[in-house]
């Protein structure tokens, strides 16, 4: 028989992020799945394809009332769910990320009544790792954590990691991220062409250059390159680079550098990179790595946080902070295309087998039934 169709609210950031695409991709897969999905955000995140049929944005406005000493955006995000959630008559709520999404949802849920949807709240590593730590945040986000029907960590570090700061009693199943690659608009040759690199070896980097991304160790590791002068670094930048411009001169790589900022569509620069180079000191999974790998890319990373999980042994992993062996690693790549093609190749095996959509959505499918089941 087959199984009824589900109301779904998304609440997530809309940036260039990894929640934000995360919530963007599952929602998409949910709506073709035959879900009907109902996302809240300030803004339409920079991932969603709009129209498809089953998938739904509403827009938040952020208040900013005099009364206030600063805008305010929980709350009309909790009204506005609330009133989705009665006028459409949602089963439950997935929220990515305790603060603020958990807590509007918590908030909502009491507005609607006994009738309101269950809250599937996934943690992505900030709320732990940055926020956790404060604690003008962190029993905000326990008292989430603790009226949410069901808790999800991208990464079996994020789970450990969240349990020893938390002291949670409440189960957190892990289920991680996905991806699905799509076919690029154009070829690797155009767009190789279009920036001048017929023959160069093109290391791509994707991140909000936060500075947990530690973009002076990435921008260190090509330094150190012997072969810099054949290397191309290209940083898909979802946040300003202005911070690190004058690193680029102290190490001269102002002519090896390339930057584009808030670029939702990626899948032709991932087509056209031989390489993929993060230095984050911590990733709760790095979805940007998985990405790259998809596209049949090795990667030159740290190990740290959920990388390991991601990557497996398809790639070698280097201890954080050590440019000199990151640069030795994507040195190797360079100099032998055999071996680039080897572990991309093996990178994308394992990428395919572990973390497909067809592998992961029918994991929230299959939480979402047991949480509205317990209603």
């Amino acid at each position: 028989m087959k199984s009824v169709p589900l109301k779904i609210g998304i609440a997530c950031f809309p940036l260039i992020g990894g929640s934000g695409i995360l919530a963007t991709a599952l929602g998409s897969e949910l709506a073709r799945r035959g879900h009907e999905v109902y996302f809240f955000s300030y803004a339409q995140p920079v991932r969603l394809d709009l129209p498809q049929e089953g998938l739904h944005f509403h827009r938040v406005e952020v208040a900013d009332n005099a009364l206030f000493p600063c805008p305010d955006y929980t709350l009309p995000l909790a009204v506005k769910m609330a009133e989705v959630a009665r006028s459409q008559q949602l089963d439950l709520f997935h929220v990515h990320y305790a603060v603020p999404h958990a807590l509007a949802a918590c908030l909502a849920s009491q507005i609607v009544g006994p009738s309101a949807p269950r809250i599937v709240t996934t943690l992505h590593g900030s709320d732990t790792t940055l926020l956790g730590q404060d604690p003008d945040y962190r029993t905000a986000i326990e008292h989430a954590l603790v009226h949410s029907d069901a808790v999800t960590a991208v990464s079996e570090s994020l789970r450990s990691q969240t349990q020893e700061i938390f002291r949670l009693e409440r189960p957190i199943e892990v289920i991680p991220n996905f991806f699905t690659p799509n076919k690029p608009k154009r070829s690797r040759e155009e767009v190789r062409r279009d920036f001048g690199l017929t023959d160069k070896f093109l290391v791509l980097h994707m991140s909000n250059l936060r500075p947990v991304k530690r973009i002076d160790l990435l921008l260190r590791t090509i330094a150190k390159s012997k072969n810099r002068a054949r290397v191309r670094l290209f940083i898909l930048a979802g946040g300003p680079f202005d911070t690190y411009e004058p690193l680029l001169d102290q190490l001269g790589l102002r002519d090896v550098v390339m930057v584009r900022q808030n670029t939702a569509v990626v899948d032709e620069y991932l087509e056209a990179a031989d390489a993929g180079l993060y230095t984050s000191e911590y990733e709760s999974f790095g979805l940007s790595i998985l990405e790259t790998v998809f596209y049949g890319k090795p990667v030159v990373t740290f190990r740290v946080g959920g990388i390991p999980e991601v990557i497996g042994d398809s790639c070698p992993l280097y201890p954080f902070g050590d440019v000199t062996a990151a640069a030795a690693g994507l040195d190797a790549l360079v100099e032998s295309p055999s071996l680039a093609r080897e572990l991309g190749e093996r990178s994308r095996k394992r990428a395919l087998e572990k973390f497909s959509a067809d592998r992961i959505v029918p994991r929230y499918e299959a939480l979402y039934r047991r949480v509205v089941a317990s209603r």
